[in-house]
């Protein structure tokens, strides 16, 4: 008899493990058993804005200590729940067993106190979380403070790190979080909020916190849940299909924070291939941008545009790059990169069928599933390049850079760039055309993390209610003391 995994409920310090009902995965034949959203509907909000106070009773740096112990349990070599999650995830997860391995390894550092302190800092600033912060302005002390919302995340199964990073935003926020775990990913944020539970199941940070599962589009559940006396905004990862069905929900009194699916791409001079050292160094950090993760996040590079010249030599160049970029790939860290658990067939089918036109295209590798490095010998990138994925990149020649920003638009997330000499016109131009980050090429994945802006947004920015307070300073004459002639200069 097949035991199935469950993806527990966990609601404002219970857990919820009764009424279980079966959903499909997304990891082929694989199924788990979750408590039914019918059952847990009337729970999933808080009953009125007004239980967030004890939220306030908290200072920043109580919320530190929390975080700070919470991390210290998340080991997944002591954690029975995190240990449980890792194991079921294997099966649902879009990646493989080694690197499902490094994202759990990596969630117990993400609640470091400094690590937090300094995200909050640059993101907010703690001062507008923990008080009013005042400013004389115009003849009026100006006050301003961040509190915190009553808001629901709909949550990417890419990674795991994204539910702990949901728990870490709401925590520091003071917000009331609902998360909806992704079918993806149902075990993981529900092992971090049963450890929570384990460790003060009545605090505030606690009390204030709801994981569950149910399937998007469940129109009794989000009808009743998606009203503004429940929620104030809904943050959606994930999909088109997905976040457009989330806006049919959008009215007045809720706020769509949308994190849509994006694609990333890169950008080479010519000058970074002057030399078989720096062709050598511009494959290994392609490959680095393409591999990690198996190519499974937004951030991921997708295309390469070098502007090595389209004409014969440019291209024999490019076909070098092209050739030392995969090998570069399959020497990567098994942590970081792997043979895709399942090499899309439709993919491969059209890789495939780029082999037989070998006066446009060289493909390197992919018979095995490996992934694949497509060599375009014009500047036009492959027709399906929407669709690349499992470690599969398209190398596109190209004689300027005008070339390359025709391409760039709001879809464009991460823009790598190699070498460091195109920073400045790149990242300017390139905003001016929708591209939203811009990195050194083969730092995607090995930057500061998410703390700063992403997708054109300020997401922790607009997690927050940006409250105003004004009094006027004694010097500030009233209007009732005011003639015709003056409404206009005291205003």
């Amino acid at each position: 008899m097949t035991i199935r995994p469950i993806s527990y409920a966990v609601l404002r310090g219970q857990v919820i493990e009764s009424d279980l009902v079966e959903f499909g995965g997304r990891g082929g034949d694989v199924t788990f058993l979750a408590p039914d959203p019918a059952m847990i509907a009337d729970r999933l909000p808080l009953a009125s804005p007004r239980l967030m106070e004890d939220l306030y009773e908290l200072t920043f740096e109580q919320i530190l200590d929390y975080l700070g112990e919470l991390g210290s349990r998340l080991d997944v070599r002591r954690n029975d729940y995190m240990h449980e999650a890792r194991d079921h995830s294997y099966a649902t997860a879009p990646t493989t067993k080694p690197i499902m391995d490094a994202f759990f390894e990596h969630i117990e550092p993400m609640f470091d106190r400094e690590r937090i302190r300094r995200m909050v800092d640059f993101n907010i600033g703690v001062p507008y979380l923990e008080g009013w912060v005042e400013k004389p302005i115009n003849g009026s002390k100006v006050a301003i403070r961040a509190y915190g919302a009553r808001a629901l995340h709909i949550v990417a199964g890419n990674g795991p790190v994204l539910g702990a990073l949901t728990v870490l935003r709401g925590a520091v926020t003071r917000s009331d979080t609902i998360i909806k775990v992704p079918s993806n990913d149902p075990f993981t944020t529900g092992a971090i909020a049963r450890t929570m539970v384990d460790m003060e199941p009545d605090h505030p940070i606690t009390r204030h916190l709801a994981v569950a599962y149910w399937r998007g589009g469940d129109e009794a559940l989000e009808a009743k849940l998606y009203q503004p006396h429940n929620i104030e905004k809904i943050c959606a990862w994930g999909g088109f299909a997905s976040v457009k069905h989330v806006t049919k929900y959008i009215q007045p009194g809720i706020e769509l924070i949308s994190l849509d699916p994006k694609r990333s791409a890169s950008i080479v001079g010519g000058e970074g291939l002057a030399t078989d050292e720096l062709i050598e160094e511009c494959a290994n950090r392609i490959a680095v941008d393409v591999g990690a993760n198996n190519q499974t996040a937004c951030a991921n590079c997708r295309m390469v545009y070098v502007m090595c010249g389209t004409d014969e030599a440019g291209v024999d160049k490019l076909k070098q790059l092209g050739r030392r970029t995969y090998e570069a790939m399959l020497r990567l860290p098994q942590a970081l990169s792997t043979t895709p658990k399942r090499y899309d067939p439709d993919l491969k089918s059209q890789v495939d069928t780029l082999r037989l036109s070998e006066d446009f295209y060289t493909v390197i590798g992919g018979e095995k599933g490996e992934g694949a490095v497509i060599v375009s010998h014009t500047p036009d990138r492959v027709e399906f390049w929407e669709y690349l994925a499992d470690r599969t990149v398209n190398l596109i020649p190209v004689d300027t850079l005008d070339e390359v920003l025709e391409v760039v638009d709001a879809y464009t997330q991460t823009v790598g760039i190699f070498p460091e000499s195109l920073r400045e016109v790149v990242r300017h131009k390139g905003a001016l055309h929708g591209g939203q980050r811009f990195v050194a090429l083969g730092y995607a994945f090995n930057g500061p993390g998410l703390v700063g802006p992403q997708d054109g947004i300020e997401p922790m920015r607009r997690l927050v209610k940006w409250i105003i307070s004004e009094e006027p300073l004694p010097e500030k004459k009233p209007f009732w003391e005011c003639g015709d002639e003056d409404i206009a200069l005291v205003a």
